[in-house]
């Protein structure tokens, strides 16, 4: 059963069947399985060697990003009229140093402490790292980590594993034509 924060992240949305259908990049995408109309995208990522996956899985449409490198950028653009229903992030990174996603008006940011024996996320808007938003905020993320296993994990290094970010419906309000994500891996390289 998903989380609160995610259930909250996608309420009144509809499930959506099928994947992207047009891609555009520089990097590689990969689409997979659906059924009715694909939602379309254009997805451009900075580096040749990362990776963006797209697949919708039961009422989520899940965006995978692969970085070898662990410094990358890309930029997922609708070719839809709206975006799908509820839009999840996994960042397949073994520690998540730095995070933003925007969407043209607003930037989410986020960081998972690797220092401490249960590490912490951090998340907050628009550069102001010293006003972090809390669970009430409705631009919450729930950042989860899943280890290679497909349950939670304890600890980072993540091995296999990933961050998976929910993003919130109120990201979506005003339709934006595109997001752009960037990410920076403490483990890079």
């Amino acid at each position: 059963m998903r989380d609160a924060a995610e259930a909250r992240s996608c309420v009144g949305r509809r499930s959506l069947a099928g994947l992207c259908a047009a891609f555009l990049g520089i990097g590689s995408v990969v689409a997979a399985g659906g059924d009715d109309k694909p939602p379309g995208f254009k997805i451009a990522t900075k580096r040749d060697s990362d990776t963006v996956t797209v697949a919708v899985e039961k009422d989520r449409t899940v965006f995978s990003v692969r970085s070898p490198v662990g410094i990358g950028q890309a930029i997922i653009e609708r070719t839809d009229e709206k975006w799908p229903a509820c839009v999840v992030l996994r960042l397949h990174l073994k520690g998540l140093e730095s995070f933003q996603v925007t969407n043209g008006k607003v930037a989410l940011e986020a960081s998972v402490s690797s220092q401490a024996d249960r590490p912490e996320p951090r998340l907050w808007k628009d550069g102001r790292e010293d006003a972090p938003l809390d669970r009430r905020s409705p631009l919450w993320m729930e950042i989860r980590m899943v280890g290679g296993d497909g349950k939670p994990a304890k600890g980072v290094p993540l091995n296999d594993g990933y961050f998976e970010l929910p993003l919130p419906a109120a990201f979506f309000a005003q339709n934006p034509n595109s997001i752009t994500l960037k990410w920076i891996d403490f483990y890079r390289g």
